[in-house]
């Protein structure tokens, strides 16, 4: 048995975390929870005060275990590289958001894998777990960190494990949501596997990191192809009259097999979904291979903030209202309910256009986010009451947080146009619901 299985077994291991965000964070407590020493590294100053002050600031996380975590010193945050070579372990947990040209982003995984290599020594455990395409592991984290002179399942060990984190689940968490790991060789795999089984109740293991990152592209594509489709068909029932899409989905769910609900939308946001497909899109590319379906699926669903801006348009021309002078109220600016996410936010996007295109009087509410900032203005959530309700020609439902009563909503409002049949349960007033995917601005209930 090595040293490191040792230390791992023994809980003596001590853990780095490069990235404090929606995975590094919540990765790094329940390392803490679980005994083993962890220092967090962010190069935001910010976050660093917020972990060292026992402030916690993701949502997912639970106060009482990050306190926990903070209050027995076993979880520590800097804004350097200088304790890596302390660490027995480190997980690097970056963004890797894409260019205005839909090209990757690798530059904060290049960064971090640089500031590990000055401190990269025998023994070390080195996990990626930022989303990217395949060959990331292997084709650029590997010779940075052999630059050192030390050669991978040799004298350290590397591998690839994505995340899975879904913010705002509250059953599926860090850790009880299975985790797939590839390593570079056989042993670097049986090292990442361990340290993972630490905190993570099932760890599945891959022959090497590019099926790790590629079943990672898979996961969130299937997704957005599946998004997609039914976002294409919402709008082809608008255009037809008479079908309504939620009903259509509500009806073919009744199928015990071979179907599986996906539900229309303003747009896709987060991390995962909006930018894989043009991670591997770019990475076809360089194999003379074009991924065609795969890129109408990701076209499609970021077409849909402009539908719903001409929803706008088209429901405030019926009103006989000049859209420069309409107060629109958006519900919600998160990317989905019930959580402070505003990451490619859908709402965001649509308040975007219409603020790039008209002199538009807009207002927001969302009960999770309490400030945006949208082509360099600066925004405050209105306190959602019947007054302000009211106030608005147009109230547009983009988020569909549970904290919404939606009765009193469409009631107090002109009319409201819903992108997430948020309205479903909604009984009387329903001719002032403009529902998307509904062929029929009466709305409808089912």
């Amino acid at each position: 048995m090595s040293t490191l299985e040792q230390k791992l077994n023994s809980k003596k291991a001590i853990i780095g975390v490069v990235g404090l965000g929606y995975v590094g964070l919540p990765l790094a407590v329940e390392f803490a929870l679980k005994g083993f020493k962890t220092i967090g590294i962010d190069i935001d100053q910010p976050k660093v005060d917020s972990i060292n002050n026992g402030k916690n600031y993701i949502q997912d996380i639970k106060d009482a275990d990050f306190n926990k975590a903070v209050r027995n010193k076993k979880l520590t945050a800097e804004n350097h590289f200088l304790s890596i070579p302390e660490c027995d372990v480190v997980y690097i947990c970056v963004p890797t958001p894409f260019t205005e040209n839909k090209e990757p982003d690798i530059s904060y995984i290049i960064q971090a894998t640089e500031g590990v290599a000055k401190g990269l020594r025998y023994n070390h455990l080195i996990i990626l777990k930022s989303t990217t395409f395949p060959n990331t592991t292997e084709g650029y984290v590997q010779p940075i960190l052999e630059k050192t002179g030390l050669k991978v399942g040799k004298d350290f060990y590397l591998a690839f494990s994505p995340e899975r984190i879904d913010p705002g689940n509250q059953v599926w968490t860090t850790k009880n949501t299975p985790v797939v790991v590839g390593g570079v060789t056989k042993k670097c795999t049986k090292l990442a596997a361990l340290a993972n089984s630490k905190i993570i109740s099932k760890v599945v293991e891959v022959s090497n990191p590019k099926v790790a990152e590629m079943e990672k592209l898979l996961e969130n594509i299937f997704r957005s192809v599946n998004i997609a489709l039914v976002n294409e068909l919402a709008l082809l029932c608008d255009r037809m009259g008479g079908i309504n899409i939620w009903e259509v989905i509500e009806s073919a769910s009744t199928k015990p097999f071979g179907f599986m609900p996906f539900y229309p939308g303003p747009g896709i946001g987060g991390h995962c979904i909006l930018i894989d497909p043009y991670y591997l899109e770019w990475q076809a590319r360089s194999y003379d291979f074009i991924t065609k379906f795969i890129t109408l699926a990701a076209e499609t669903n970021e077409n849909m903030p402009f539908y719903v801006k001409s929803m706008i348009l088209r429901e405030m021309s019926q009103m006989d209202k000049s859209i420069n002078k309409a107060k629109i109220l958006f519900l919600g600016a998160a990317f989905k309910k019930d959580v402070d996410d505003t990451r490619h936010s859908p709402a965001m996007k649509v308040m975007e256009l219409l603020l790039k295109d008209y002199n538009v009087d807009l207002m927001y509410n969302d009960p999770f986010v309490p400030e945006i900032e949208i082509n360099g203005l600066k925004f405050r959530s209105k306190k959602l009451t019947n007054d302000l309700l009211k106030k608005a020609d147009l109230v547009v439902i983009v988020t569909n947080h549970s904290s919404y009563n939606y009765n009193t909503i469409v009631k107090s409002s002109k009319r409201v146009i819903d992108t997430r049949n948020a309205t479903k349960n909604v009984k009387s007033d329903r001719e002032k619901i403009v529902l998307l995917g509904s062929g029929n601005k009466k709305g409808y209930s089912v």
